[in-house]
């Protein structure tokens, strides 16, 4: 948590900036030192005007670099690794410390011996950051590879000059001896050094990068190579930031903020400090997306880990149930009061930073309500696949509507006297927001117990929750139900009564859930419930869509379709893909669907989310396509690595159909689609 802190902390500014894939360059050689015992060097090649973090610097003052070597029965390090090259000191008056770094190059030695005379691979990992003087990069994880080859030949008699050497000192190439020009570096270049680019590539014992799978030459290309649809999912969240924004004016604890807020233009009248003031709450919610386009620079399917990690979603639903409680007017939530004074008191500056820490006070204080709604629009946001991009599209509508709001007010104050006076009904509308906060809260436990694989919240149990958690919502806006802050005499109007009539009209239409059918039922919430096979009545080993028959491995899939002599629908899904359940509760459902799915088909359904381990066996490490390497640890990672590298996308759902001979037959189609793409899509696959 600190790490990520201090990352953050270094990297607010740069989203102004446009960003260097990869700063650093690594670079590995194994050099002999006697029989038996060897060196490794690796040499970082900085590119300017980055620097980086020395391994010995300060945690609390930054991100050091870290190596870790992985595991190896034949190998037997000696001593710690060492850092060579031209260490620079700067004192720092945010941290009040001295930074050490290192620019344009470094090198890493480390000693080791092997304990048995035969060919040995020693792999390195470094964790490391790298800043300019204006900003800094997410931290990178890069892993090098080195293969040592051990020569048969007479032992090798060592002079007295040798005995002599520093035992410490350590060996690397003249070349990088003239550049760095350090005075610990001792020895001379050995011939016959091998020599590793960390890109070299190397066969897997499973390749997961099939030569044969060309997406842009399909078979057949019929039906139409699909284009990028992230303008259709920025709008659309987008406008669900915009209404986020707009449920959010209405609660208790910014609704009065306005009259307060439009006091100070009340009395300055300045119509341009109006306009900055709107155009300032607008950045400061915009800018919270930051971190996550520096996190996604890291890995490049980082969201769906995000999204799915279960401790994450466990974390989600405790804090929505403590927003519930904090709604229904349990207790109240207020961040500490030096915050709300500091920001308070630079407001009052009359200057473009008063305006800015005037707009910083009402997002800071009004964060008690709006936490879990602009919790809840960025939480649908992580379960999207368009990365930190459709985040900043979310806070950004998010952000206009209180923008335009405020602004409205600032620039004509004497429409204010028109606004309602908060009371009563702001009270119903908070306890209603609780509500929906419940049943939210069960939603993101829902998903941590999919990702989990412990399988106890059923469809049905879930449904079962939700219709009670509806039928109290009713009960309360009839009046049955009374909070702490609730009028205990107040009277129930109309409006509030329909409300309630139609709330409990949802609950029954619940009910229609929880019994047993053959029949998806329940469309409209695919996506939200559990999937239909997670059912009480059903086999609890059943893991298929809909009964259907699948395989969750790619190679047991090629296997059957050359046995069975069919074609294999690729299906990369999550279980935390929302979208993938409806394309399978509203289009897989269709008999016609359904049935050529059933008889032409080898499904092969590869959830990129899942989180159990990987054997040991296949515990890998691959080479990308970018020449990065990259160590698959589940069965998630295998089949996220094998998505991207194959067919471009790291996106949920997408549906390619491969023959037996792992040749691309059509065109791969992804997202929601209708019945008569999906049915177009399977139909070009069979008569291909």
């Amino acid at each position: 948590m600190k790490k990520i802190v201090l990352a953050f902390f270094f990297l607010v500014t740069s989203l102004m900036f446009s960003q260097i894939v990869s700063p650093v360059k690594w670079k590995g050689e194994i050099k002999e030192l006697k029989e038996g015992e060897y060196q490794a060097n690796y040499t970082a090649t900085i590119a300017e005007p980055w620097h980086l973090y020395s391994k010995d610097l300060s945690p609390d003052s930054g991100i050091p670099t870290e190596i870790t070597f992985e595991e190896n029965k034949n190998l037997e390090l000696i001593g710690k690794i060492k850092e060579v090259g031209k260490l620079k000191e700067v004192y720092s008056e945010v941290f009040e410390t001295n930074l050490k770094y290192y620019s344009k190059k470094v090198v890493y030695t480390q000693k080791f011996k092997l304990k048995e005379n035969k060919k040995t691979k020693i792999s390195a990992n470094f964790y490391y950051q790298v800043c300019n003087d204006e900003q800094c990069l997410a931290p990178e994880s890069e892993i090098v590879e080195l293969n040592i080859v051990p020569k048969e030949k007479e032992p090798k008699k060592i002079d007295d000059k040798d005995k002599k050497g520093d035992k410490d000192s350590v060996i690397i190439s003249s070349d990088i001896k003239k550049e760095i020009q350090h005075d610990s570096l001792k020895g001379d270049t050995l011939q016959n050094a091998v020599v590793l680019d960390s890109a070299t590539k190397k066969e897997d014992k499973k390749a997961l990068i099939i030569s044969s799978i060309d997406i842009e030459k399909p078979i057949k290309n019929c039906g139409e190579k699909e284009s990028s649809q992230s303008e259709r999912n920025y709008l659309k969240l987008f406008i669900l930031g915009f209404l986020g924004g707009i449920i959010a004016l209405l609660t208790p604890c910014v609704f009065p903020m306005i009259p307060l807020t439009i006091s100070y233009f009340t009395k300055s009248n300045n119509k341009k400090s109006a306009l900055i003031y709107a155009f300032l709450i607008l950045v400061i919610f915009t800018l919270l997306s930051v971190p996550f386009h520096l996190f996604e620079s890291v890995n490049s399917d980082i969201f769906n880990q995000i999204s799915t990690n279960i401790w994450l979603n466990v974390f989600f639903f405790v804090v929505f149930i403590f927003f519930a409680l904090s709604f229904f007017g349990y207790y109240e939530i207020t961040l500490p009061s030096w915050v709300l004074n500091k920001s308070d008191k630079a407001s009052d500056a009359t200057s473009f930073v008063g305006l800015f820490f005037m707009a910083l006070t009402l997002v800071v204080v009004s964060f008690s309500c709006t936490g879990p709604i602009l919790g809840s629009v960025l939480a649908g946001a992580l379960s999207t696949t368009g990365g930190a991009w459709q985040l900043t599209y979310a806070l950004l509508g998010f952000g206009l509507s209180w923008g335009i709001v405020f602004g409205f007010f600032a620039l004509f104050p004497h429409y204010l006297a028109d606004l309602p006076k908060s009371g009563g009904w702001m009270t119903t509308f908070k306890v209603v927001l609780g509500f929906l906060e419940l049943a939210l809260a069960l939603k993101f436990l829902s998903k941590a117990d999919l990702v989990a694989k412990t399988n106890f919240i059923y469809r049905e149990i879930f449904i079962g929750i939700w219709i009670l958690v509806f039928a109290a919502l009713a009960m309360y806006l009839f009046g049955l139900i009374k909070f702490p802050h609730d009028d205990k005499n107040g009277k129930i109007g109309i409006t509030r009564k329909l409300i309630g009539f139609l709330v409990l009209c949802f609950s029954g239409y619940l009910i229609w859930g929880i019994f047993p059918s053959e029949t998806v039922r329940l469309k409209s919430l695919s996506g939200i419930l559990p999937p239909a096979h997670l059912s009480i009545y059903k086999s609890s080993e059943e893991s298929c869509p809909l009964g259907l028959s699948c395989v969750h491995n790619y190679e047991d899939a090629l296997k059957l379709s050359k046995e069975l002599e069919k074609p294999i629908l690729l299906d990369f899904t999550g279980y935390g893909c929302e979208n993938c359940r409806k394309m399978e509760e509203f289009v897989w459902s269709e008999p016609d669907v359904y049935k050529l799915l059933s008889e032409q088909y080898v499904i092969a359904s590869l959830y990129v989310d899942d989180k159990e381990e990987l054997p040991k066996s296949e515990q890998v490490i691959v080479t990308l396509k970018n020449g990065k390497k990259r160590k698959l640890k589940t069965i998630g990672d295998k089949w996220s690595v094998f998505q991207k590298e194959n067919f471009n996308s790291n996106s949920q759902p997408q549906y390619v159909i491969i023959n037996s001979n792992q040749e691309v037959v059509n065109y791969p189609i992804s997202g929601v689609k209708s019945k008569e793409e999906f049915l177009q899509f399977l139909e070009c696959g069979t008569e291909n």
